[in-house]
């Protein structure tokens, strides 16, 4: 009993852990996502510039407690004046150190809100 025990459990704690590193990566992903949609919401307001969507994205991460989750974290973020697009990428936080995980990288585009004169 002690020996198939001994075999099996190494094995069993590197699923677990497995399962463990996946959920981090999938909650990093949520994060980033996030707070890129935030980050969209400050640059694509009439007032509003693609450096203010870079530190609204940035506060959201440390607000929300990312950085815990989310770590080496780069915002990109541009606007035209039509368009205005935040990107954030990171690292995901790992569990088992010789399985090493893709950077995680999430982007939010939308269109820059602007009045138009005219009329149907």
């Amino acid at each position: 009993m002690s020996l198939e025990l001994v075999v099996v459990f190494p094995a069993v704690l590197l699923v677990l852990f497995l399962g463990v590193q996946i959920a981090l990566y999938f909650h990093a992903r949520n994060v980033a996502l996030a707070a890129a949609q935030e980050g969209l919401r400050a640059a694509r307001a009439e007032n509003g510039s693609a450096a203010l969507g870079g530190q609204r994205a940035y506060s959201f991460i440390r607000d929300a407690g990312g950085s815990s989750v989310l770590t080496a974290v780069s915002v990109d973020e541009s606007r035209t004046p039509t368009q205005a697009s935040i990107t954030v990428a990171g690292s995901a936080l790992e569990v088992i150190p010789f399985l090493p995980m893709p950077r995680v990288r999430q982007t939010a585009t939308g269109p820059v809100e602007r009045f138009t004169t005219g009329g149907p």
